[in-house]
């Protein structure tokens, strides 16, 4: 389904009200951007796996690859602002050629540098190389893991990717991911598999360090509970089971006024694989463009108008600001309102 559809669908949730009208409700809108801490940058839509959950629609068969020329405006860009982290996705960022070379010098800039990895290519050739490139780099890898059980997490991201997973995690523990001390950080983001909210954080995070460790032999850092947004193949997913409204209602009647406080969108900007610019990874799939007079592309690039900018919203935000919050670096509150 292409983005218009999408939002069309999404304006149309029965009896939930917008979230606009919600969040006006507390005074909260509009939501003003506080700056630009992260650069988020979306790498392509090209992938070797096509997950049941993904809000990108990647798979084999895209084709969308950011070119060098935008890579090397996100680096003269990061060269002259003072934003702290570096944040690489896809589909999956190997698959882009100039990964190696964008990694090798975004690290010289000393930032905080995160690749978003499925994990399955690095345990294949040609893309092996990139573990001890990754190394070299410092790069902090975020991997999904939906469930620490084969059998539910292969549902939904496909058969046999749960081991490709470990082996990869296995590899990475060799080379002192996950591992204290080392600085090298291998951390896992667990998404529900199935039409329901993420459960306590921290408890996964227990229960997946002790069945990973005990059952694989892998460490990991720390575990990121993101909650399914309805956008991509996972709004289909919603629709072909007939869970969209209930979906709808359990985000609804689980919106926490606090998570407003700490979306990702009001520190991100998210770059996508043609250069255009976007408050946050889901409203790129959605083709909502940064708005209110900010410059809607890399090139044009002009921070005092990007910093303080009006964020665009629409109800797919309300996976944003249910229970704990949710957001690329996982719960953003305690937990529920």
């Amino acid at each position: 389904m292409d983005a218009g559809g999408q939002l069309r669908i999404l304006e149309r949730i029965g009896d939930v009200p917008s979230l606009e009208g919600t969040i006006r409700k507390i005074n909260r809108f509009p939501l003003t951007a506080k700056g630009i801490d992260i650069l988020q940058i979306n790498l392509g839509r090209v992938c070797n796996l096509s997950c049941r959950h993904c809000h990108v629609n990647a798979g084999p068969e895209r084709t969308e690859m950011m070119s060098r020329p935008v890579l090397e405006k996100c680096l003269e860009v990061l060269c002259s602002s003072p934003i702290t982290t570096i944040d690489i996705t896809g589909g999956a960022p190997e698959m882009n050629p100039h990964l190696e070379w964008f990694i090798h010098e975004a690290a010289l800039l000393a930032r905080r540098l995160i690749v978003r990895s499925n994990l399955t290519l690095l345990v294949e050739e040609p893309y092996r190389r990139l573990m001890d490139a990754f190394v070299r780099a410092k790069v902090e890898i975020l991997t999904s893991l939906p469930d620490y059980l084969e059998a539910k997490s292969d549902r939904q991201r496909g058969a046999g990717v749960f081991r490709k997973v470990i082996e990869a995690l296995r590899e990475l523990n060799l080379r002192g991911y996950g591992r204290e001390g080392t600085g090298l950080c291998v951390n896992i983001v667990h998404n529900p598999v199935g039409a329901y909210l993420p459960g306590s954080q921290s408890a996964l995070e227990h229960e997946y360090r002790e069945r990973l460790r005990h059952e694989h032999g892998v460490y990991f850092n720390q575990l990121y509970c993101l909650t399914n947004l309805p956008v991509g193949r996972y709004l289909d997913y919603l629709i072909a089971s007939g869970n969209l409204e209930d979906y709808f209602h359990a985000l609804w009647h689980s919106f926490n006024p606090a998570a407003v406080d700490h979306v990702m969108c009001l520190t991100m900007l998210s770059v996508g694989w043609d250069g255009s610019l976007y408050d946050c990874d889901f409203n790129q799939m959605l083709e909502l463009t940064v708005n209110h007079g900010a410059p809607k592309s890399i090139m044009d690039f002009d921070i005092d108008k990007l910093k303080n900018r009006e964020i665009v919203i629409s109800n797919h935000c309300y996976g944003c600001v249910a229970g704990a919050g949710s957001s690329c670096r996982g719960a953003t509150t305690g937990g529920p309102a």
